[in-house]
């Protein structure tokens, strides 16, 4: 079986691990992200589910996989929606961490260390929503990597995936900047190589049976440091999918 998993991206997270809770250590940029990509997360799901707006929990009875869930930064805020989670990442320092924090907060979510392809192979599924945030560019085969999500969505299901766009704007700033100015991310931790723009995101999408659909950009107010949601999708973005009707 091929691995999706690159060890040395593995190897960093997992050396920083014990500081996935904190807003202001290395993880710090990733709190920082996070409202604006929970938002786009429930409003996408709330639409596509057409699920009660004003309910506390409207996603009951729902599966969920979040893939590469790290300390668990968004399995914790989907289960409060909800959600029955199951939190996948192949660093065990970082579902340590993800366990601990839950259970200390009486939420019940499945962490495993776990890959989307051995998933497949053990006839997991499916899930109803599958999140891929700011994973794919550090995978190996992103094609063969989304081609096993679809396999574990459901057929009325939707994936969203977030990532960093490949252009020059991304290399100054989600790459250069960020890692060697403003010391937001590790030495090292991206391959501006490996960043996707939309188009080609779509394309492989499409490739695994999958049908592309809203796609909104992440902006960072350089003032107060708050990143919204917005038009610009130069570098971070989200794009949400569905298993393509030709194939359901």
């Amino acid at each position: 079986m091929t691995s999706s998993v690159d060890p040395a991206d593995v190897a960093r997270f997992a050396a920083v691990a014990e500081q996935w809770w904190d807003p202001h250590g290395k993880f710090a940029p990733l709190h920082r992200l996070n409202p604006a990509r929970l938002s786009f997360v429930r409003d996408v799901c709330l639409d596509h589910f057409a699920a009660d707006r004003r309910a506390r929990a409207p996603f009951a009875c729902r599966r969920l996989l979040d893939v590469g869930c790290g300390g668990g930064l968004v399995a914790e805020p989907m289960t409060r929606l909800g959600f029955s989670v199951t939190g996948i990442d192949a660093a065990g320092e970082s579902l340590a961490v993800a366990r601990a924090h839950a259970e200390d907060l009486g939420l019940s979510i499945d962490y495993r260390a776990s890959t989307a392809e051995q998933l497949v192979a053990a006839g997991e599924g499916p899930f109803d929503v599958i999140l891929a945030l700011e994973v794919i560019e550090h995978v190996e085969g992103p094609e063969a990597f989304l081609a096993d999500l679809a396999e574990l969505l459901a057929a009325d299901g939707m994936m969203i995936v977030s990532t960093l766009n490949r252009t020059l704007r991304s290399l100054a700033l989600g790459k250069i900047a960020a890692e060697y100015v403003l010391r937001w991310v590790p030495a090292g931790a991206h391959d501006w190589r490996k960043f996707l723009s939309p188009d080609e995101l779509r394309r492989l999408m499409e490739r695994a049976g999958l049908e592309s659909g809203l796609l909104e950009g992440l902006v960072l107010d350089p003032i107060g440091g708050v990143w919204r949601r917005s038009s610009d999708t130069a570098i971070n973005y989200l794009m949400a999918a569905t298993r393509s009707s030709r194939i359901i």
